[in-house]
């Protein structure tokens, strides 16, 4: 399914890409012979000794490999031969191994992760086993029958009706196995010096795909990759569009389903929460409608309270400190302590300021700080965090590790902090667009009902006017009656009775 979907579209470009200008030059050159074998080779070179000179060869038709290969002739055509097969090969190894970039990033990804699985569940297995996967993954699977098919791919144009050659399918199918023995390191079978010198080829060139699957799976995470993260979703303007059938999604909820043990251990993992939500996978006559209900809860730390009691109260152990009773000194400068942090609180701008939670906490005297740190480390043990008896240390060098990690934490603050500037500018800007979008349609409805209500008032005052006008009577006068009001001067060919 993953082969097939990136052989189409993104899948399909690359491949074109990558390996179009190599198969063409291929196909564009006839004049090589990589024909290998020494009794095809035998009989084409009496074949064309025959013809050349219209007499029959004394030499026989029928021969054993052996007896091939003892001919000069043969032997230096078969040189021939593998000097064109090694560099088409090449050709094209170097086409696949300088167009790592255009590989789907989604293919490299699943390499990555196939390759960090088997090597999870086998780890016994050696680097040239698991790249051999990988390479199958990669190279059988996705890159070879672009080779042996370029026509099949749309990686090569064709005119229409014309079709490859028989000769040009034998050298494309040659340089794809040269290139799946080297993939795997896999050599030919037979004693032949040729084929010695085919399966030397073909070590020598397993070091360059090992290197090449090497890089292949160096590839970052996908939150990295694309820069994601639970802001970008409210970033995006143009919402992506992931193409992907019926039958596509119902095979990715069947493998989720079957591989959750591995995927989502965890009781409470989020997928494993959804993928239960879901239920079993529907055929596709069903159509159901699933929602999941993620909720998160929020709890204290217990690691404030233990600084804040061993600060001021000192002792051999934390239990031997939660276990002696508080002096009134002791007291006295803890509440310092908390008074001191009370002031800090008091200029820290409103959205910057602790959870209420663990400021209550913070203003408990010292002995209710000891009671409930007490109460957290048996909850924790019971949860399965801590073990006992060694309960308190255990938790001592989760604080030291923290104190010690807080440079580092500090930086990753700076860089989410810095994400976080950088989400809100480009929330701003998407503001913006919409802002600017809203005016757009609010101005462009305003004058369609400025345009309409202009209409209706110029017909409707329209049909007032015609309505308010009288219709005046028709008048009708006879030629006579106008000459004698002067209208009418004289009446040619008509006698004034008239």
């Amino acid at each position: 399914m993953l082969v097939n979907f990136y052989r189409q579209a993104h899948g399909q470009n690359a491949l074109r890409d990558s390996l179009g200008p190599a198969l063409r030059d291929v196909l564009l050159d006839q004049t090589f012979s990589i024909r290998t074998d020494p009794l095809e080779v035998y009989k084409t070179w009496i074949n064309q000794t025959e013809t050349q000179t219209g007499h029959k060869s004394s030499l026989p038709y029928e021969v054993s490999a052996e007896e091939a290969l003892s001919h000069p002739e043969v032997q230096r055509r078969i040189d021939i031969a593998i000097i064109n097969l090694k560099n088409l090969t090449d050709r094209v190894l170097k086409a696949i191994t300088s167009n790592l970039n255009k590989l789907p990033y989604g293919l490299r990804y699943t390499a990555k992760v196939l390759r960090d699985a088997l090597k999870t569940k086998f780890p016994a297995a050696s680097e040239a086993e698991l790249y051999k996967i990988v390479g199958n993954l990669v190279y059988y699977r996705y890159m070879n029958p672009a080779i042996v098919a370029p026509d099949g791919f749309d990686v090569v144009d064709r005119s229409a009706g014309s079709a490859l050659q028989p000769e040009q399918r034998h050298i494309l199918g040659s340089i794809a196995r040269m290139l799946q023995h080297a993939a795997a390191n896999k050599h030919f079978h037979g004693d032949g010096y040729h084929v010695h010198a085919l399966n030397q080829y073909i070590t020598q060139t397993h070091g360059r795909f090992r290197k090449f699957l090497h890089s292949v799976c160096d590839v970052p995470e996908p939150e990295e990759r694309f820069s994601m993260d639970e802001f970008s979703e409210q970033l995006i303007v143009n919402r992506p569009i992931v193409y992907i059938s019926v039958s596509e999604l119902l095979n990715t909820h069947k493998l989720l389903l079957e591989h959750q043990e591995v995927l989502c251990p965890d009781p409470s993992d989020p997928l494993r929460l959804i993928l239960n939500d879901l239920g079993p996978v529907p055929s596709l006559q069903e159509s159901a409608r699933c929602s999941a209900l993620l909720t998160c809860g929020s709890g204290f730390s217990t690691k404030q309270l233990i600084i804040d009691v061993i600060r001021t109260q000192p002792g051999d152990s934390l239990r031997d400190i939660l276990k002696t009773k508080t002096s009134p000194d002791q007291e006295v400068c803890h509440n310092w302590l908390v008074q001191r942090r009370a002031r800090q609180d008091a200029q820290t701008p409103e959205k910057m300021k602790r959870n209420p939670s663990l400021v209550a906490n913070g203003n408990l005297s010292l002995e209710e700080k000891k009671r409930k740190i007490v109460r957290s480390l048996r909850r924790l043990e019971a949860l399965g965090v801590l073990r006992p008896p060694r309960a308190e240390e255990q938790l001592l060098q989760m604080v030291a590790k923290d104190i010690r990690q807080q440079r580092v934490r500090r930086q990753r603050r700076g860089a989410e902090l810095h994400k976080l500037q950088q989400t809100l500018s480009r929330l701003q800007e998407k503001s913006s667009f919409h802002c600017q979008q809203v005016e757009f349609y609010r101005h462009y409805i305003t004058s369609c009902l400025d345009y309409l209500t202009t209409g209706s008032k110029g017909t409707k005052r329209n049909a007032a006017e015609s309505r308010g006008k009288k219709k005046l009577p028709a008048l009708s006068y006879s030629a006579a009656r106008l000459q004698e009001k002067g209208v009418l001067l004289e009446i040619e060919d008509l006698p004034t009775t008239q």
